[in-house]
């Protein structure tokens, strides 16, 4: 990407792990026989973006079978695996600084197409004869871009459309035998093509949802360039896990945290169709959840519920509060609830015996966001940056690890999980404390608790609910003067977050009807106490993230 904003180094994925959330490709015969099939297969080739796996993610909504591996993967492995096109994934470097990763020239005369994104495209530039510079003026956002309709990774997509820019290198020429098919008024080169040796780059990012016609133009790069026929389905990933899981575990003993939250419900269910009463389930109601959560949570998957599982509540509320008396910083709250999470499930399964396997619900959102490999952090999640050095555990099994919060629900209602609980609202692992701005107190908890609940329920009577990707209240440490009762208050400020996403990687904030937040605003104002004021977040994802701290 070119000393890009927002993208970081990121770890490549092994083509096993990678392989542990894909299916094989089966295609209908006459009278209904199946048999195996070669895969098409894209290789995505990570140059440290941090949207690596979204391109993955796009790609798979095309219905093609695709692998994410290093820049430096090899040619003789890339020529084994017989891609029917590549992909270079944008990054944190600039191309002519020394050091940075370039793939090998060889990759140019395997015969495959080849699309580069944003700092792959500045790649293609420099290692064929074009020139990459510091451009005068950066672009950050959604930015119109003007392309060339009639060239084929561009058709159906409108003449003037808007796509989303991330760098401060550019391309400033293309080399030999190269066309120019897209550009702004600040970037000469925003897309150019070799249609001859099957060469294509954009210096936007298509795979984000800020790009208006991306999906288009990155299904015109599979299908009509590379002649992906898109037959490949995600369908059996369910049968997929629950063998690879019973293999693993073997007459091993599993504790799984469970939250209640989307991703941990799922991996609860599959883990215990995989291995039974192997399992128990501890929930820790660490005294940040949303209000009543606890006992929703008892009432769905404990003795009573549906579920056959050995389950444990802890009620560890005081234990959090005084763990995080005093901090402040986000990173340091975070770290502080991963850890401690870790100790209650180290002395639960102290108490349940020997126990090989800790397993969580972390998604592949949660690990790009807490940094892989050399890239920077942009926030740890509990599941993951926040783990302490050592875990009283053999390993972590995390089943979810390399899917998206829509292929998660996708998988719950394969297992069967009730729709109302798979579309229930995401909910972080460390729960309300990155939703208090600040301390975490047990005033603020109770002040958040009741301001979500309101806001969550006139959303829902407002019948926005299932159109939201992410909705909640928080509690800013912002106090300020307001007048109530002809008194004069200095109480806290809320703030009010609705975004519109698909990946949760990207969003943008929803635009709630003013009528709605005018009866959120009345209703926290006046029901609960401690608050005088109530704002609303109008920030996208990026330059925002979807969560305050």
């Amino acid at each position: 990407m070119g000393k890009s904003f927002g993208e970081e180094d990121g770890k490549a994925l092994t083509r096993e792990e990678t392989a542990y959330i894909m299916v094989s490709v089966v295609w209908s015969m006459k009278g209904r026989r199946r048999r195996k099939m070669e895969k098409e297969m894209i290789v995505i080739m990570d140059f440290g973006g941090q949207y690596n796996q979204l391109i993955a993610r796009r790609v798979r909504e095309c219905n093609v079978y695709c692998e994410v591996h290093p820049y430096n993967i090899g040619l003789d492995k890339l020529k084994e695996m017989n891609p029917k096109g590549i992909i270079f994934t944008g990054g944190p470097n600039s191309v002519y600084a020394e050091g940075s990763p370039l793939c090998e020239q060889g990759v140019f005369e395997l015969g495959v197409p080849v699309l580069g994104i944003c700092y792959g495209a500045q790649i293609m530039a420099h290692l064929l004869g074009g020139k990459v510079a510091t451009a005068p003026v950066s672009e950050y956002g959604r930015t119109e871009v003007e392309v060339d309709a009639e060239k084929v990774l561009f058709q159906g997509v409108s003449a003037r459309t808007v796509c989303w820019m991330s760098h401060t290198d550019y391309i400033e020429k293309e080399p030999e035998g190269f066309t120019v098919t897209a550009h702004t008024p600040v970037c000469p080169v925003a897309g150019m093509e070799d249609g001859k040796r099957g060469f294509y780059a954009v210096q936007f990012h298509p795979e984000v949802m800020h790009t208006q016609e991306g999906m288009k133009m990155l299904h015109n790069f599979v299908a009509d360039i590379c002649g992906c026929k898109g037959d490949w389905r995600m369908d059996s990933f369910v049968e997929t896990s629950i063998a690879s899981i019973r293999e693993k575990v073997g007459n091993g003993r599993a504790l799984c945290a469970l939250s209640g939250g989307v991703d941990s419900s799922v991996a609860t269910v599959l883990m215990a169709k995989a291995i039974g009463k192997q399992l128990t389930c501890v929930f820790v109601d660490h005294g940040l959840l949303r209000k009543n959560e606890g006992d929703e949570v008892e009432e769905i998957f404990g003795p009573k519920g549906a579920y056959d599982l050995n389950f444990v509540r802890v009620n560890a509320q005081e234990r959090f509060y005084k763990k995080l008396a005093g901090v402040e910083e986000p990173e340091q709250k975070r770290k502080i609830i991963g850890e401690e999470f870790i100790r209650v499930f180290e002395e639960e399964a102290e108490k349940i015996g020997a126990v090989d396997y800790l397993v969580q619900g972390t998604i592949y959102p949660d690990v790009i966001e807490s940094g892989l490999g050399k890239s920077a952090v942009i926030k740890s999640h509990h599941n993951v940056g926040g783990l302490p050095d050592c875990v009283d555990f053999k390993e972590i099994i995390e089943p979810l690890r390399l899917l998206f919060k829509d292929e998660v629900r996708r998988a719950g209602l394969e297992l069967g999980i009730p729709e109302k609980l798979v579309y229930r609202q995401p909910f972080p692992g460390p729960g309300l404390g990155v939703r208090i701005v600040g301390e975490v107190t047990a005033e603020k908890v109770r002040i958040v608790q009741e301001a979500d609940a309101i806001y969550r329920e006139e959303i829902a009577k407002a019948g926005m609910d299932k159109e939201l990707g992410q909705y909640f209240a928080a509690v800013t440490n912002m106090r300020s003067v307001g007048v109530m009762g002809d008194e004069r208050t200095y109480d806290y400020a809320v703030a009010l977050r609705a975004v519109k996403t698909s990946d949760f990687m990207t969003a943008e904030a929803a635009k709630i009807p003013w009528e709605v937040l005018d009866t959120v605003t009345s209703r926290i104002v006046n029901e609960v106490k401690g608050v005088n004021r109530v704002l609303y977040d109008c920030t996208g994802k990026p330059p925002g993230t979807i969560e305050f701290e």
